[in-house]
């Protein structure tokens, strides 16, 4: 058997529930006791190219997830190469009416004049895998010119998170020009808050997190310190390299921590210290300005 879809094309706009479609596919092949190859184009996985594989060598072509229809030439061009197979559509949108047009033998369609079930993608079997918040420094005038460390501190970030599975969210937290289309403090605080974990090279990014009870590997992007890692000090926050101690192996240890649940724990507790020092603080603000001058 063939399973083929719109994975099967570099440029076909093939979506993420696609190939989850077409993993679930897969594994009911494999329950069938059938033996099959994938026509997966590069970047969606290993697999077979169907315009240089011989047609003869599959009795079956499984055509997998999305819409199509007569007006779809890419579909006819691979469904007229395996002419000789046959044709099953599964977790199929069959865009024309069935008795106008249905070019498989055997069809399970997501949806049809003659049916609807539910989409594949459901019983997809996909690890859930971190969802970190990353909370850089926009290209800034140096505060100290002889420790600045931006674009090691950036490229350090990105080294980083190419190295490890995680859905990167990026969070801008300036509201003149917000590169996230974020609006208001309260949208920039509600999407730190629902992070796994954050990266930051921003104090404020390092300060929400903490507040929420977000881990956070923050990366203070000047040599030895400065704003960034007194106040991750300040609130007792351990996961903060300064940018001239940017190992990546230690950048990862640290990351993998700050995605664990003993520093949730840590982080909350930070939170709280912080929260009772500025109770202190407020006080004394208070006490200094109740009285005018003079």
């Amino acid at each position: 058997m063939l399973v083929a879809g719109w994975f099967s094309w570099p440029a076909a706009a093939a979506t993420a529930g696609d190939l989850l479609a077409r993993d679930v596919a897969c594994r009911w092949i494999e329950r069938a006791g059938r033996e099959y190859d994938v026509a997966n184009a590069s970047p969606f996985g290993s697999g077979v190219d169907w315009r240089l594989v011989d047609p003869a060598a599959y009795s079956d072509l499984v055509f997998v997830c999305g819409p199509v229809g007569p007006a779809y030439t890419a579909l006819q061009q691979l469904l007229d190469r395996f002419q000789g197979s046959r044709h099953i559509g599964l977790d199929l949108t069959m865009m024309a009416p069935l008795s106008d047009w249905n070019p498989f033998d055997l069809l399970f369609e997501r949806d049809s004049t003659r049916a609807a079930n539910p989409d594949l993608a459901l019983a997809a079997e996909e690890p859930r895998i971190p969802v970190i918040g990353v909370v850089l420094v926009e290209p800034y005038m140096p505060e100290f010119p002889d420790r600045d460390r931006q674009e090691e501190a950036r490229g350090a970030v990105e080294a980083l998170l190419a190295s490890l599975p995680a859905a990167r969210v990026p969070i801008d937290t300036r509201l003149d020009v917000n590169r996230t289309e974020l609006r208001t403090p309260g949208e920039v605080e509600s999407l730190i808050a629902r992070m796994d974990a954050i990266v930051t090279t921003r104090l404020h990014g390092l300060v929400l997190a903490i507040k929420n009870g977000v881990p956070a590997l923050a990366i203070d992007p000047v040599a030895a310190g400065s704003k960034i890692k007194r106040q991750a000090d300040t609130l007792g926050w351990p996961a903060v390299r300064s940018a001239d101690r940017l190992e990546q192996a230690d950048l990862r240890t640290t990351l993998e921590f700050c995605l664990g649940e003993e520093a949730r724990r840590l982080a909350r507790r930070c939170a709280e210290r912080g929260s009772a020092r500025l109770e202190s603080l407020r006080e004394e603000f208070v006490a200094a300005v109740r009285e005018e001058p003079g």
